[in-house]
């Protein structure tokens, strides 16, 4: 039996408040994938990364939930690199991570932001306003009113993005059983509801995410669905254009959040997606495994 410690970090923080709570473990080598669950579950956080090396990149990152490995995790590789940047372990620059998500970019930028490069987008299937209105209590024809698509995109994850009306983004009450149901079904992890801002607003939308079937009833900053929502919009509302993005997630639970996208696009589509953030370590938890 040995000890090693867990590192809790926020992530997407705003101002240094807020944010999205994430472990990390560094030097996850000797792990096993029952190991890595056990820690995961009593960190307790959404997501806890394990970092280790790798023979194909700078390190390997695998993410784990309370309730099961995931490919990937936004918040959770913030997190990831923001500890190793704290630890004197890597410097601003560029890296490469080995994920099951995929290799994937990060930069370090010379202020602490970090960013991360994600897959470009899969567009996985369509939805009627009817069986999403359903899952989130707010009716057919106020989804249809917004005359913009439901549908479930991937930068690494697939969520479902959901527009709603500017004001009823506070509104919405998930049925975490029929969300669970519906996302087991249709192989998503949940489900990214938004509303866009107006023009002159800090923010581009404001957002919130729900994925219950892996025990995260609300998240308050999701990475995975800000690149997706951020492929959203250059689609469907800011089309052919370079986007930059920021996002506000969190505000309900009272983690208010901020979340940076940006999209690269041509008249091929989208070559490059990227969402960053700021993280900042809460504490340590020593764990004997």
């Amino acid at each position: 039996m040995h000890q090693l410690n867990a590192y809790l970090v926020n992530t997407f923080t705003e101002q240094g408040a807020g944010g999205n709570p994430a472990g990390v473990v560094l030097q996850a080598d000797g792990l096993t994938d029952e190991q890595k669950l056990a820690i995961a579950q009593s960190v307790g956080f959404s997501e806890t990364a394990f970092v280790s090396a790798a023979s194909d990149a700078d390190f390997t990152v695998t993410f784990f939930t309370p309730a099961a490995e995931v490919d990937f995790c936004g918040h959770a590789t913030v997190a990831a690199f923001s500890v190793m940047l704290e630890q004197g372990l890597i410097t601003q620059g560029h890296y490469v991570q080995s994920t099951k998500a995929g290799q994937l970019g990060v930069t370090i930028e010379p202020d602490g932001h970090i960013v991360m490069e994600q897959n470009l987008p899969q567009y996985l299937k369509r939805f009627d306003y009817a069986e999403i209105s359903a899952l989130i209590g707010l009716d057919t024809s106020l989804l249809a009113s917004t005359q913009l698509p439901i549908e479930a995109i991937s930068t690494g994850l697939a969520d479902i993005i959901v527009p709603v009306p500017s004001g009823h983004l506070d509104k919405i009450k998930v049925n975490d059983k029929a969300l669970s149901n519906f996302s087991r079904q249709h192989n998503v992890i949940g489900l990214h509801a938004f509303e866009l801002c107006d023009e002159d607003e800090t923010f581009t939308a404001r957002c919130r995410n729900f994925a219950p079937l892996f025990s995260i009833p609300e998240e308050s900053a999701t990475g995975s669905a800000s690149g997706a929502l951020a492929c959203y919009l250059t689609q469907y509302v800011y089309p052919f254009q370079s986007n930059h993005f920021t996002f506000e997630q969190g505000r309900v639970m009272g983690y208010p959040s901020r979340i940076t996208a940006s999209v690269e696009s041509d008249e091929q589509g989208i070559s490059k997606v990227f969402v960053g953030g700021k993280a900042q370590i809460t504490g340590k938890k020593i764990l004997s495994i």
